[in-house]
């Protein structure tokens, strides 16, 4: 398999000038197919001799070749494949996330399509883990897909969270978010999570340790059922938008690398053009940046 990655590797050139070896996505298909071996376990070989799957040369002058790497060999979950699950799941298959377990039991219905990506008139109807799973092997078939057609429950939780690193709540309910995050506690992987009520939206960061959604809530049992998102509908643009927030907290989990949104809550209102990060409780050590010096190349 290393001399076929070799012998496929092109000299090419960043946009600044800059010189990179890299391996296209027919080539690396043919080493898999050659070698029995998943596309992502040949992407993985090309990286770490420093030879880069073109499909991520725009990733590169952020990550390292070591950082891609990490991304690929990553499994994350995301827990509802609606509006926010939806873009948030592509999003992380485009970077490279390697491995993504997909977990919705509900159904493709018509007032999806002002939001939901993966939503289309002739998917109607189908299972939204079936459609991620079916877009993700299109728009990146290396990525490792795990559907399950399935509600988050106190029951299936922690099975369902088995072998992740982080989870993502792209949740529409508070009993299920909380449900989620005492998994996610159970587990001991971070939570990611955002909520969308018209054009206005938050986003925060749960550890296993801190006081986490109940900082927003309250505790659960006192907390309603559906959030503003019932009073105030849900646009697409903030949908998105609030995607983007969490696919940058996973990112900043993955690599170790930034200052995730822990003990903060992250405000947006796209009307008035208003973000605003405000902190759950008091500062703790425990927010401090994260850094890896050993894939960070900035360090």
């Amino acid at each position: 398999m290393i001399t076929a990655i070799e012998r496929f590797a092109v000299s090419r050139a960043f946009p600044d000038g800059t010189p990179y070896r890299a391996i296209g996505m027919r080539e690396v298909a043919a080493v898999a197919a050659a070698s029995g071996l998943p596309l992502r376990e040949v992407e993985l070989a090309a990286l770490e001799r420093e030879i880069l799957p073109e499909r991520y040369a725009r990733n590169f002058r952020s990550f390292s070749f070591a950082e891609q790497a990490a991304l690929l060999r990553a499994q994350i979950a995301v827990v509802g494949l609606g509006g926010l699950g939806g873009a948030v799941s592509e999003i992380l298959a485009r970077l490279g996330v390697g491995r993504l377990t997909l977990i919705d039991g509900d159904r493709f219905e018509e007032s999806n399509l002002n939001r939901q990506l993966f939503s289309a008139v002739e998917v109607l109807g189908t299972p939204k883990a079936e459609a991620a799973a079916a877009r993700i092997r299109a728009v990146n078939p290396a990525v490792e897909t795990d559907p399950r057609v399935s509600f988050f429950t106190p029951e299936n939780g922690r099975a369902l969270l088995a072998g992740c690193q982080a989870a993502v709540d792209c949740l529409d309910n508070l009993p299920s978010r909380f449900v989620l995050e005492d998994a996610c506690r159970s587990c001991g992987i971070p939570l990611v999570s955002a909520a969308v009520a018209g054009a206005s939206g938050h986003v925060t960061t749960v550890f296993p340790e801190d006081r986490g959604l109940r900082a927003i809530y309250g505790e659960p049992e006192r907390a309603p059922r559906k959030g503003a998102e019932a009073a105030f509908g849900t646009l697409p643009f903030a949908v998105w938008f609030l995607s983007c927030l969490e696919c940058a907290e996973v990112v900043k989990l993955v690599l170790r690398r930034g200052a995730p949104l822990r003990g903060r809550l992250f405000l947006a209102d796209l009307l008035e053009g208003l973000f605003e990060p405000v902190r759950l409780g008091p500062a703790s050590e425990d927010e401090r940046p994260l850094e890896n010096p050993q894939t960070n190349p900035h360090a």
